[in-house]
C-alpha cells in the first residue's frame, strides 16, 4: 500500500513538472584569440594586450507548458550592432524557428571587450590589418552565438522559475554628480534605480540550474588594455564559484547615465562584482515569486526621427576640433555630403516585451537612460524588469529632460555612434506609446491611477 501511495505521489509530482517550465543553458568563451582594438573609450591608442579574465556568451532557453520557446543571450560585449544582430536572428529563425519576439541579444556593455564590425565607425584609427581582424572576429562571434542557442535548446529540462528584485547602490548618476567631487559630497543626486532583478531556474532535484540577474550601471570601472567583463564579469564569476552547477547570466539595464563611482582599479571592479553577487545571493536565500509556466512575447521596430542634419559650415567647424573622433566623424559626413549621399532622417528602433508567468519584462535597444526604467515601473509596477542594450546598440536613448539639456548623452554621443544628428524631441513620447502598445498586446496591466 505504501509503495502504491509513493508511486501515485511520484506520478503527480512528475506530471506537475512535465506541465511546467523547461530550461536549457549553454556558455562559450568569446575572448579574441589575437590582439584587437577594444570598444568603449575613444582615448585608447592601440589594440588589446591580453586578458584579465575571459569574455563569455551565455544562453538561457525557456519553454512553457504549451511548448512555446524563447532564448536570452547575454554577452561580455559593448553592444550588438544592427547588421550583426539581424544576421544572427535570421539564422536562429531558419535553424530553430525562433522569431525576433522570442530572441533577446543582450550585451553587458563592458568597455573592455572587442570592437565589432559595422559599429563605432569613427572612433578608432583602424588600418586595413586591424579592420580585417575585427571582421574575422565578428564572423566567429556570430557563429558562436548561433551554435550556443542550439546547445541551450538541446539542454532543455524541467525546472521551476522564480523572480524577485534585489538592491545594491554603487551606481551614481553621472550627469548630476561630478566624479572628481565625490569625496566632498555628503549626498548624491538622482535619478537612480538601484534594483537588481533576479530570475532563478530550479530543477526537480533542487539544483540551481540558472541565475539571470541585471543592474543598471555602465561597466566602466576599468580602462585597461586587457579584456574583461568589468564588474558584471566579476559578479558572474563570484556566483558561479558560490554555486558550482549554475550558469549565471548578467543583463544590462538602463545604464545610459549611470556610472560605478569611484572607479579605475581592478580592486574596485572586483568589489562591485562582489556587491552585485551578494545582492543576488540575498534574493536567492529569501522567498521568491514562483512564475506560472506561461510565456508571452512581443517585438516591434518603430521609426525614431532624427533632427535636422548639420550644415556644411557646422561640419567644417567640427573638423577643426582637437578631438580625433570628432574630426573623423565630420570628415566622413562632409565627404558623404559632397558625394550627394542623403542623410538618414530616422532610425528603426527595436522594442520588445516578455511576460514569464506574471513577471513583466521590457527590453529596449540602445543606451537607455534611467528615467525610462523609472517610468516603466510607475506604469506597470515596481516588480517590472527593464533591460536595455538589446538587439541593437545604435546610440544613447535620452529622456525628454536630457534631450533638452544636451550634453554627452543628449547630443555629442550621437557622433560616437556615427549618426548624422541628434534625436528629434518627439522620440521619448514615441517610445512610451509603443511600450504601452506592447504591454496591452501581452496583457500587462497598468498600475491604477497611471
Amino acid at each position: 500500500m505504501r509503495k502504491h501511495l509513493w508511486l501515485i505521489g511520484f506520478l503527480i509530482i512528475s506530471t506537475t513538472w512535465a506541465k511546467g517550465w523547461k530550461a536549457g543553458v549553454a556558455k562559450v568563451i568569446i575572448t579574441p584569440q589575437e590582439s584587437v582594438w577594444q570598444a568603449g573609450y575613444a582615448s585608447r591608442t592601440h589594440a588589446s594586450e591580453g586578458k584579465l579574465h575571459d569574455l563569455w556568451a551565455k544562453a538561457l532557453a525557456l519553454e512553457d507548458e504549451t511548448g512555446k520557446k524563447c532564448v536570452l543571450v547575454t554577452t561580455d560585449m559593448l553592444g550588438f550592432p544592427k547588421a550583426m544582430s539581424d544576421r544572427i536572428r535570421t539564422q536562429l529563425n531558419r535553424q530553430f524557428g525562433l522569431t525576433h519576439a522570442q530572441i533577446i541579444l543582450n550585451s553587458s556593455h563592458t568597455h573592455s571587450g572587442p570592437v565589432l564590425d559595422d559599429a563605432l565607425l569613427d572612433i578608432y584609427p583602424l588600418d586595413a590589418n586591424e579592420q580585417a581582424k575585427i571582421n574575422r572576429y565578428s564572423r566567429q562571434l556570430e557563429a558562436q552565438v548561433i551554435a550556443l542557442v542550439g546547445q541551450a535548446l538541446k539542454d532543455l529540462e524541467a525546472v521551476e522559475l522564480f523572480a524577485q528584485n534585489g538592491v545594491t547602490r554603487f551606481q551614481v548618476n553621472r550627469r548630476n554628480n561630478k566624479e572628481g567631487a565625490l569625496r566632498e559630497q555628503t549626498e548624491l543626486k538622482g535619478p537612480n534605480d538601484y534594483a537588481v532583478p533576479v530570475i532563478k531556474a530550479l530543477t526537480p532535484k533542487g539544483v540551481l540550474k540558472a541565475i539571470v540577474f541585471g543592474y543598471a550601471c555602465h561597466p566602466t570601472v576599468l580602462d585597461l588594455y586587457q579584456f574583461s567583463g568589468d564588474f558584471p564579469g566579476f559578479a558572474q564569476l563570484e556566483l558561479e564559484k558560490a554555486h558550482p552547477e549554475v550558469t549565471a547570466l548578467f543583463f544590462q539595464g538602463a545604464a545610459g547615465d549611470q556610472n560605478p563611482l569611484p572607479r579605475r582599479t581592478v580592486s574596485l571592479a572586483r568589489q562591485y562584482g562582489r556587491e552585485l553577487a551578494a545582492a543576488v545571493d540575498r534574493v536567492l536565500e529569501e522567498p521568491m515569486r514562483p512564475l506560472a509556466a506561461a510565456l508571452k512575447t512581443a517585438y516591434s521596430e518603430i521609426q525614431l526621427p532624427l533632427s535636422a542634419p548639420p550644415t556644411e559650415a557646422e561640419l567644417l567647424k567640427t573638423q577643426n576640433e582637437n578631438i580625433p573622433y570628432l574630426k573623423r566623424w565630420a570628415t566622413r559626413v562632409l565627404s558623404e555630403m559632397k558625394q550627394g549621399k542623403p542623410f538618414i532622417t530616422s532610425y528603426s528602433y527595436p522594442l520588445q516585451a516578455w511576460k514569464l508567468g506574471e513577471q513583466s519584462m521590457f527590453i529596449f535597444g540602445g543606451e537607455l537612460v534611467i528615467e525610462y526604467a523609472i517610468e516603466c515601473k510607475k506604469r506597470f509596477g515596481q516588480d517590472t524588469f527593464v533591460m536595455a542594450y538589446s538587439n541593437d546598440v545604435m546610440g544613447y536613448i535620452p529622456s525628454a529632460t536630457i534631450l533638452k539639456e544636451g550634453g554627452y548623452e543628449g547630443a555629442s554621443s550621437q557622433m560616437v555612434y556615427g549618426l548624422p544628428s541628434v534625436w528629434d524631441a518627439s522620440v521619448p513620447d514615441l517610445i512610451y506609446a509603443e511600450v504601452n502598445r506592447l504591454a496591452e498586446q501581452l496583457g500587462i496591466p497598468k498600475v491604477k491611477n497611471n
